[in-house]
């Protein structure tokens, strides 16, 4: 027996009031714990790491538990299953597909959105599959064990990067992240740990001397007698105490001897197992039995993580059965690797042109398709069990090629083209960001120099559940890959791209994609021991102390506007007003000029003729292109109808398109009065 599951239901309640969603009817919501009991010399699970040295019961099985909650109809349904990764503890999916606001307690109507994954009849599905995040704010939690040796701790070294966008205090968790759990010290004595510094990630780190730090945590009181404010700072096995407070515009990382890994790799095990119950177990013990289909979507790190299960065999449960008939791994880029390790720390972003640059997430392979890495000689897929493979949409959007990596999911190694399985669909989601909010209000500008882009692009969520439905479901052929390739000169190196790009007044393009080094985490990476810090591998003819030898990052083409030309174009870029861009420079005093995270930018147009002349900018006015906001909003419905005939966007959203562009759309941009 490879394993056990019981689904402990805690809370059962009418969703949303009892409203019923056109044929689908009421829902319920189910809330509670997943507790797990697998065997750790099993097959099913004998790739995790530290698994076999994690406690076990009686019955010599390891055991974990894990947060749950359901939406599921009251009576009949769709009998599918769409189960959302969540996003560090965060429920997402409502979010996303049925533009509704952000809760991880959906419960009320208003929490329901547009109703789209109930209208459809569709079981929404969470699962805790990350075992460093830490309660609050509604997150979900995965209990999993700390893995001995034989009962004493292991130790072994942790690399930490702390980068703040605002003055921070004196006290950080040594993970970095208020809401993960941090793996304690070995030692509290400094002599094998060291703090640095540095402005971008290839300079040369100053170190922090010992003194001016130590494993401890500040912390803030009222005074016994006068009841005045008072702090202290007491040893904390946990935490980080820097004097002089942690200060934007630097990179600065830890790295210390760490004890007690979790067994972070029973993430997948999890989902697994827990999708696989719903899939196919019958009878009381299963709220959802009788489901014959399950999809799956995870965003950002979630889309990584999935890429990582299906990869590494989880697609197939205990039995050897296909656990998701379909995935949607959305903006997750090239990435996949980083959760199954020891001392994992799965809340880290992939590496990014700035922050967690020097991160294992992004390894090879890097593609679902067969392939060669040009650096090690080495072929790999992710997709390499068509028994169990399941049909994969991967959705990424401009930012993915910009600080992702995501061409190398479309290209080998060298960046020439790679052509998909006939099982995969890539769609990239042309001059969009990373995070798109459905709900946006108006533009903002954070750290960036450039207002962050505000494309809308929920639409084509939707749009893509239903052909995943219908591939998986009578075979039904979805819309063609729409990606910008090296055939038809749409994928340019930086180069030709920084030529293509208008100048205009008062913008400074990103200096460059994000690069790829390759890096070398030591002999025992496979095993999933990691060397911290990992070794940049340098060529022959290649200096130490620069990039190392890299994989070929490439960027889509862009029109006269500086938007882009390949991809599936959401009706705001098809009918512009404004450039829109999947990079954002960081402003001065941030790390001036790298790469903002995952922010994309929109340059507003020129409103007028005279301000197009007056500022210099080579772009058309607003004015130039559409005479009123009248025909800006048939141009927006012209884009939409388009794409509903390429079956890229459903018929219910053309409506939404044009209600959304009344007014010259004030929620996504930025219009001055002579126009408004």
């Amino acid at each position: 027996m490879a394993g056990t599951l019981e689904i402990r239901i805690d809370d059962l309640r009418p969703f949303a009031g009892g409203h019923e969603f056109g044929n689908a009817g009421a829902y319920e919501r189910l809330t509670g714990r997943v507790l797990f009991a697998v065997d750790p010399l099993a097959p099913a699970q004998a790739d995790v790491v530290d698994l076999r040295k994690a406690a076990r019961d009686r019955d010599g099985m390891v055991r974990f538990e894990a947060d749950f909650m359901i939406l599921k109809p009251a009576s009949g349904g769709n009998r599918r299953v769409f189960f959302d990764y969540g996003n560090r503890g965060h429920k997402r999916a409502l979010q996303f597909f049925n533009d509704a606001p952000h809760t991880n307690d959906p419960l009320t109507l208003d929490q329901a959105g547009n109703g789209f994954l109930m209208r459809r009849g569709y079981a929404v599905a969470w699962l805790a599959w990350e075992g460093d995040i830490l309660p609050g704010d509604g997150r979900m939690v995965l209990d999993v064990p700390v893995a001995t040796d034989d009962g004493a701790p292991i130790a072994g070294r942790v690399r930490t990067e702390i980068i703040v966008d605002l003055p921070w205090g004196s006290t950080m968790p040594l993970s970095g992240r208020v809401a993960a759990h941090s793996y304690p010290v070995a030692c509290r004595d400094q002599s094998d740990a060291v703090l640095t510094r540095r402005r971008y990630p290839y300079d040369t780190p100053e170190v922090i001397p010992d003194s001016d730090w130590d494993f401890a945590q500040e912390v803030h009181g009222a005074g016994a007698e006068s009841g005045a404010p008072e702090r202290a700072v007491v040893p904390a096995d946990s935490f980080i105490h820097y004097q002089a407070g942690f200060e934007p515009g630097w990179i600065y990382e830890l790295i210390y001897t760490a004890r007690d890994p979790k067994v972070m790799g029973l993430g997948h095990v999890a989902v697994r197992d827990f999708v696989s119950f719903l899939k196919y177990q019958g009878g009381d013990a299963n709220p959802l039995a009788g489901i014959s289909k399950a999809y799956g979507w995870g965003r950002s790190q979630t889309g990584r993580c999935l890429r990582d299960f299906v990869y590494r065999g989880y697609n197939a449960d205990a039995a050897g059965r296909q656990v998701f008939d379909g995935v949607m791994p959305h903006v997750a880029g090239a990435g996949r690797k980083w959760l199954n390790q020891r001392f994992a720390s799965p809340i880290v972003s992939g590496g990014q042109q700035y922050e967690d640059h020097f991160n294992i997430a992004d390894s090879f392979p890097f593609s679902y398709a067969w392939s060669a890495d040009h650096l090690t000689g080495r072929e790999d897929a992710i997709l390499k069990r068509p028994e169990t493979d399941p049909l994969v949409f991967h959705t990424q959007t401009s930012t993915e090629y910009w600080v992702r990596r995501g061409s190398l999911v479309h290209t080998d190694t060298s960046g020439h083209d790679l052509p998909q399985p006939e099982t995969v669909r890539v769609y990239c989601w042309s001059s969009s960001q990373h995070s798109a909010n459905p709900l946006l209000k108006t533009p903002v500008k954070g750290i960036g120099q450039n207002f962050s882009n505000t494309v809308a692009t929920s639409m084509l969520f939707r749009a893509l559940v239903d052909a995943m439905d219908r591939w998986a479901t009578d075979g039904t052929r979805p819309p063609d890959s729409r990606v910008p390739t090296r055939a038809d000169g749409t994928l340019v190196e930086y180069p030709r791209w920084r030529r293509q790009f208008p100048a205009i007044p008062g913008v400074t393009p990103l200096a460059e994609p994000n690069a790829l080094p390759l890096l070398d985490f030591g002999p025992e990476a496979d095993k999933g021991i990691l060397r911290e810090p990992p070794v940049i591998v340098h060529g022959r003819n290649d200096p130490d102390g620069g990039p190392g030898l890299r994989y070929t990052v490439l960027v889509p083409s862009v029109d006269q506007d500086g938007n882009d030309i390949p991809g599936v174009r959401a009706p705001m870029v098809s009918a512009p007003l404004g450039t829109y861009t999947g990079w954002n420079p960081r402003a001065r005093g941030y790390g001036h000029g790298a790469q903002w995270k995952f922010e994309g930018s929109y340059i507003p147009f020129p409103d007028t003729p005279a301000e197009r002349a007056a500022t210099g900018d080579p772009r058309l006015s607003i004015m130039e292109r559409y005479p009123d906001w009248h025909a800006y909003v048939a141009a927006i419905t012209l884009a939409a109808r388009e794409l509903v005939v390429a079956g890229l966007l459903l018929e219910e959203d053309v409506e939404r398109c044009a209600a959304a562009a009344q007014r010259w759309n004030p929620a996504r941009h930025v219009i001055g009065m002579l126009i408004a």
